[in-house]
C-alpha cells in the first residue's frame, strides 16, 4: 500500500528555511506526480505545490511563489520542499500526497514559524 512519511520540520524564525522530506513506498514512484499540501492551525487543507514525474514543477500556490522550491530524486523514492525567507503564516502541518490532490498522504510533520 502507498506509505508517505514526511521528515524535517521544526520550530524556525522568520526568514529561516527548511527542507523537507517524504520517503515514499508502496508505489512506482518514478511514475507518480507528487504534492505538497498543508494544514495550518484552524484551517483546511490547502495545495502548496506539485511535481510531474520527470521532476519539473508544475506549480505553486501564490503565498509560496518565489520562496519554496519542489523537487524529487526518483532513484531514492524521495520528494523534498524547499522552504525559504519562512513567515508565521507558514506554520501548519505539511504533508506529501501522491497525484495532484490531498489524497493518499502522509501523517505529516509540523513546521512553525515563530520569534
Amino acid at each position: 500500500q502507498v506509505q508517505l512519511v514526511e521528515s524535517g520540520g521544526g520550530l524556525v524564525q522568520p526568514g529561516d528555511s527548511l527542507r523537507l522530506s517524504c520517503a515514499a513506498s508502496g508505489f512506482i514512484f518514478s511514475s507518480a506526480w507528487m504534492s505538497w499540501v498543508r494544514q495550518a492551525p484552524g484551517k483546511g487543507l490547502e495545495w502548496v505545490a506539485g511535481i510531474d514525474d520527470s521532476g519539473n514543477p508544475t506549480n505553486y500556490a501564490d503565498s509560496v511563489k518565489g520562496r519554496f522550491a519542489i523537487s524529487r530524486d526518483n532513484a531514492n523514492n524521495t520528494l523534498y520542499l524547499q522552504m525559504n525567507s519562512l513567515n508565521p503564516e507558514d506554520t501548519a502541518v505539511y504533508y506529501c500526497a501522491k497525484g495532484i490532490s490531498y489524497a493518499p498522504r502522509g501523517r505529516g510533520t509540523q513546521v512553525t514559524v515563530s520569534s
